[in-house]
């Protein structure tokens, strides 16, 4: 991994950490907006930790802590 695709990582599990279960994520928009990335990296990122089961999507709603 790259050091912006770890950056966008440390930022969403920071923000798991704040969540609790059932509530979404900031847009993906938002956190390309926020840390100055490309929205295939954020993609890339949400699908990792989808992977990992620490979070799932709803098509046309966004990314949700399980």
């Amino acid at each position: 991994m790259t050091g912006v695709t770890e950056q966008v990582e440390q930022y969403y599990l920071t923000v798991l950490d704040q969540l609790n279960s059932g509530e979404r994520l900031p847009s993906e928009r938002a956190v390309m907006a926020e840390l100055g990335t490309c929205r295939s990296t954020v993609r890339l990122v949400l699908t990792k930790l989808a992977a990992q089961e620490l979070l799932y999507p709803r098509h046309g709603r966004g990314y949700f802590k399980i």
